[in-house]
């Protein structure tokens, strides 16, 4: 079973991925990590993220495609994959259509944006071990501290309310004409995501029976 799993800033969607990923035995396929793995690599794709990362430019549909293509090639996908943060644009949609490995289904975490923006202003990130909390429903056991090794915990820059609401006019703009290009070949399943993650994960695999 080849996925792809679609979720607003703050929906869960790095969380459900993974789970279900698990629950299903297939191959976890995150472009940040295909990012972040070619730059380490030092590949030539890798090395022109690198420079376009580093003066603040977006990466471009072709590299993405390529580094993409190359990934669903590996081994460790021929029995299934989640693809998580691709494809990102229509452009996108129709290169993985081309590619080997029919998409059987496209998951769609939908949560209201009063809600995304309560979750998000409330996430806090250990200045120390990256750990990541939440003020709402994953607090820390002493205010400001994290649990795991006591370092002091920040709010991200881009996690104030305005830059949250920026980024998620951003993801309805960019990313509705994706689900749209998908519900067109009727294989999109749309989930409930303001519910308990056990919950959310649930409907998912219960959608996909």
């Amino acid at each position: 079973m080849n996925l792809i799993i679609f979720g607003p800033p703050g929906a869960g969607k790095g969380t459900q991925a993974k789970r279900v990923a698990k629950e299903l035995d297939l191959t976890h396929v995150s472009t940040g990590d295909i990012f972040r793995d070619n730059i380490k690599k030092q590949t030539p794709l890798g090395k022109e993220v690198s420079e376009l990362i580093s003066k603040g430019n977006l990466v471009s549909d072709h590299i993405t495609n390529e580094l993409v293509k190359d990934r669903l090639t590996q081994k460790d996908v021929k029995n299934g994959f989640l693809l998580d943060g691709y494809p990102r644009t229509v452009s996108q949609a129709n290169f993985l259509d081309i590619l080997p490995g029919k998409i059987d289904k496209v998951i769609n975490l939908q949560v209201p944006d009063e809600e995304l923006i309560k979750r998000i202003a409330a996430r806090r990130i250990c200045s120390n071990c990256k750990a990541e909390f939440n003020l709402i429903y994953n607090k820390p056991k002493k205010e400001g501290v994290c649990d795991n090794c006591h370092g002091e915990l920040i709010q991200r820059k881009d996690d104030n309310e305005e830059s949250v609401k920026n980024r998620l006019a951003v993801y309805h703009k960019d990313t509705q004409p994706v689900i749209k290009f998908y519900e067109n070949k009727g294989i999109v399943i749309n989930i409930d995501g303001f519910q308990p993650i056990e919950k959310v994960t649930s409907n998912i695999l219960g959608m996909l029976e």
